[in-house]
């Protein structure tokens, strides 16, 4: 069975749920224009992306649940995509649910995985028809001021994968896009696992390289003041880390140093999923990082993006150009082996050398395997002149002893 059967035969169409929160998105509908302002309001400005992170035990799931609620109080109601494909129970209304599309238990039994690798190859499957998601959002950006995006629990399936990546990236080319990272606090009492939590946090601003909040959850059991404290004073945070000596907590002294410039470019805000509080406060900072979105990354990603589309065409250019030489060598026939220009049109290399040092090595070894293809491709022209050039001798002489065979 081909891939492509494979994909349509798990993943089946995008489905949508046309329900926003408590109103209504259907085109016409009086209830989502008076829920979201005046139309022309709307169409000025583009919703907001919103990537919901967090590791398993954060309260993620909750956290959007009671974020869904507040915006629809305050007349903003959210549209809702689920992407974890293995959770039972959504408690809040959702869009589009990957579990319409992909089959998580299906796809576990088809391909003999645990439930780990089920949920990444879900998401993977899922991330084939992600074109017909942004055709959705694309459709409603005019109806929602946030579109938000609840991940899988468990973390490293979105974050480190290629599925993830993917939709982050499409996202980002498309929409302002704001990546919250929602933090245990009842975990990070201590500072080594504070420190843990910061690592992560960290890692995943570097690889989305996205506006980004922290949400300090389940601020109704524990303090925040603490962690805060220890984010921006860094005696503060020796301090406590003084009353663990262990090499533990010596890599935790070293990393706070180095996590200063880090706590400068994020911002963290104390909720709780629980009770609500602190989410006006986390909606405030979603527009004031959607400003930063439009003001610093936008330019940065769309420079990013030119750069790119420029290196991709000098280099179609630069090989084209070479293999347009080397088959016109061919054509005109000239000897190999006689000079170094005829030893060089023997074998081709395609992309400009400056640039393939410069390149990393996977795409040197894609270059390679270009010019492998491309060589290949030369030897057979050479071989079917060759043997046009012997069928016409043997023609030549043919024609020329016909006559005398004739005469005899």
């Amino acid at each position: 069975m081909s891939i492509s059967s494979t994909v349509n035969e798990l993943a089946g169409a995008v489905a949508e749920n046309l329900a926003i929160g408590d109103g209504d998105i259907r085109s016409g509908s009086g209830t989502a224009e008076s829920a979201l302002g005046s139309k022309s309001a709307g169409e000025t400005e583009l919703p907001t992306c919103v990537l919901v992170l967090g590791m398993a035990g954060s309260g993620k799931t909750t956290f959007v649940q009671k974020l869904t609620d507040i915006l629809n109080q305050t007349g903003s109601p959210p549209y809702l995509v689920n992407l974890d494909p293995a959770v039972r129970n959504v408690p809040y209304p959702v869009n589009i649910d990957i579990r319409d599309t992909v089959k998580y238990k299906a796809v576990m039994e088809r391909f003999g995985l645990g439930p780990n690798g089920a949920i990444m190859t879900s998401l993977n499957l899922f991330t084939t028809k992600f074109s017909s998601v942004l055709d959705l959002l694309e459709k409603r950006k005019h109806q929602a001021r946030y579109m938000v995006f609840d991940t899988p629990g468990q973390i490293e399936v979105f974050t480190w994968s290629a599925s993830g990546t993917i939709i982050t990236e499409a996202l980002a080319d498309v929409f302002p896009t704001v990546v919250i990272y929602v933090m245990d606090l009842s975990t990070s009492t201590s500072p080594i696992t504070f420190m843990s939590n910061m690592l992560y946090a960290c890692s995943i601003l570097y690889k989305s390289k996205l506006p980004f909040l922290i949400a300090l959850n389940k601020t109704d059991l524990v303090d925040p003041s603490c962690a805060l404290n220890w984010m921006t004073d860094f005696e503060a945070f020796d301090l406590a880390i003084e009353q663990e000596p262990t090499y533990a907590a010596n890599l935790s002294r070293s990393l706070g140093l180095i996590l200063d410039e880090f706590y400068n470019a994020i911002k963290a805000v104390p909720v709780s999923a629980a009770t609500g509080q602190g989410f006006l406060e986390l909606v405030q900072a979603l527009d004031a990082a959607k400003q930063v979105y439009m003001t610093e990354y936008k330019p940065e990603l769309q420079k990013m993006k030119e750069e790119q589309l420029q290196r991709k065409g000098k280099k179609h250019e630069d090989r084209f150009e070479k293999l347009k030489r080397e088959v016109e060598g061919i054509s005109a026939g000239s000897p190999s082996g006689d000079s170094a220009s005829s030893q060089g049109s023997n074998k081709v290399t395609i992309g400009p050398f400056s640039e393939m040092e410069s390149e990393s090595e996977a795409i040197r070894q894609n270059n390679e395997q270009d010019d492998v293809a491309f060589e290949k491709f030369l030897e057979t022209i050479k071989k079917n002149k060759e043997t046009i050039q012997t069928a016409a001798r043997k023609r030549a002489e043919n024609a020329e002893n016909f006559p005398v065979a004739l005469i005899t």
